[in-house]
């Protein structure tokens, strides 16, 4: 039996699809991973015909793209606009979805099987309850003939109390079962493979308890600024941009008990326990703004918005109580990386403790960018010498020549292609989004004026005060291990 599928992006000019999710259905189209008989229909407010609908979606494909940098073929870039077609329109215009509603009933009615749909918000949230209510009206959320699907973007909501009022407003539509809310960072292989080497090997699972870690770092850092996102960033700041999800995402994966089976449920219930047990230390919280900030395109020259934070917190349960996990992420600093790293305890009694760097710790590295990796830090001997020298347990990630290989899988790819087959696992529910919202807020009902910062440190010097008084030290990402040409700007 036939069936159809259809993907509607609201918010096909937005600049996440013109970064994103453009690029990912490219690639999907190039591997052959897009349903068959799959119509994708793209909406923005512009008026365009099917010639310059087509053309804005090969020039959005040909744009200098750091995030998308391989050959795009001809013939693939034909295929994909076969399945493309353009419906303009205010999305918070009733008319518009009698439009709508039409179209998709000419697409339900060429096929004599399944009629399946996927609505991805590429959009603004004040547009959210529009769109909800008038897709409802027309009957567009029922899954009578087949599943309807929502995917919306992060980050949802600006605080608890309002990303409890949109979890609200969607499960007045939609059932908790037909919602996937998108954290790209989920999508991304180094991290979900974190849960393979911890729980498909017994190797270091054993070790990563209080008994044996000394603490855990985290490091988000971009060695640029915000670019054009002013408009956007200067309402948000950094440590709700990417402290709320990607990083505590990070620290769910890096710290979490292992779940009964590898199932949405069970695998979102552990990363849920871990962020309500999550312990915030007000006290113990830094937030910085990078010299020249306020003279960025579309920010306020009196702006106070941080663009760096460091922060101290600890787990309230058994495996890592007072277990300290120090937590910074910034713009305009020294480098670009992101890595989660475990610091093991050094015996007092260690063999070779006389040496230079004989008492160093050993560090788990799980490192998400750009040179990703699971790697152990270790100490060997130098050769010909009594002297110790730093070297690498390793796991690379790219094995080929080229960083930007689209063999390895898009976050974006990934996660449209998860909707597609209706696995949430890698997906947030909603109370793993209020319990990290809940727990930012802890930090930031005491925020003060941010530090100045120079640009291509590492952050205002009371970054490295928040961890010195602990008798620690940030770890310097090191490009020593699966040392491959790193991204550039």
């Amino acid at each position: 039996m036939s069936e159809t599928f259809t993907l509607v992006i609201f918010g096909i000019t937005s600049n996440l699809a013109q970064k994103y999710i453009i690029q990912a259905l490219y690639d999907m189209e190039e591997k052959g991973a897009l349903p068959q008989k799959m119509t994708i229909i793209g909406n923005a407010r512009r008026k365009l015909t099917d010639s310059e609908f087509k053309t804005y979606i090969k020039e959005a494909l040909d744009k200098e793209n750091l995030h998308h940098q391989h050959e795009i073929k001809k013939e693939t870039v034909q295929n994909l606009l076969k399945k493309m077609h353009y419906l303009d329109g205010n999305l918070d215009d009733p008319a518009y979805y009698d439009r709508l509603k039409e179209f998709l009933d000419k697409i339900a009615h060429s096929s004599k099987g399944r009629d399946d749909r996927i609505y991805y918000l590429a959009t603004y949230p004040d547009l959210y309850k529009s769109v909800f209510e008038n897709l409802s009206r027309e009957g567009l959320t029922d899954e009578k003939e087949g599943f309807v699907r929502l995917m919306i973007e992060k980050p949802l909501g600006h605080d608890f109390k309002s990303a409890k009022q949109i979890n609200k407003l969607m499960a007045k539509y939609f059932k908790e079962s037909q919602i996937y809310r998108m954290d790209h960072y989920l999508g991304k292989e180094t991290l979900q493979s974190i849960l393979t080497f911890r729980f498909g090997n017994g190797l270091f699972e054993p070790l990563i308890n209080k008994d044996y870690v000394d603490h855990i770092q985290i490091t988000a850092s971009e060695d640029f600024g915000i670019g054009s996102r002013g408009g956007y960033y200067d309402t948000i700041g950094a440590l709700k941009d990417v402290g709320q999800n990607h990083q505590m995402q990070m620290l769910a994966f890096a710290t979490m008990d292992a779940p009964d089976e590898f199932s949405n449920e069970a695998v979102t219930k552990q990363r849920i326990s871990i962020i309500k047990s999550l312990q915030a230390h007000p006290e113990e919280v830094v937030f910085g703004q990078y010299k020249g900030y306020t003279k960025e395109e579309n920010v306020a020259h009196d702006s106070k918005t941080d663009t760096f934070y460091a922060f101290k917190a600890s787990l309230k349960n058994e495996r890592f109580n007072e277990v300290p996990i120090y937590v910074r992420a910034g713009k305009m600093l020294e480098q670009t990386v992101t890595e989660i790293s475990i610091i093991f305890k050094t015996p007092h009694n260690r063999l070779f403790k006389d040496l230079n760097r004989g008492m160093e710790p050993n560090v788990l590295i799980y490192r998400i960018q750009p040179n990703e990796g699971i790697v152990v830090r270790f100490l060997s001997k130098k050769p010909g010498s009594v002297e110790l020298e730093e070297n690498f347990l390793q796991y690379c990630y790219r094995l080929d020549a080229s960083v930007h290989s689209h063999l390895f899988p898009d976050p974006y790819e990934k996660l449209i292609l998860d909707a597609i087959q209706g696995d949430q696992t890698f997906f947030a529910d909603a109370e793993e989004i209020e319990a990290s919202w809940k727990f930012v807020d802890g930090l930031t009902g005491t925020k003060k004026n941010p530090i100045i910062y120079e640009p291509g440190s590492w952050g205002p010097e009371e970054a490295d005060e928040l961890i010195q008084k602990d008798g620690r030290e940030w770890l310097i990402p090191s490009n020593a291990f699966c040392n491959i040409p790193l991204l550039t700007r």
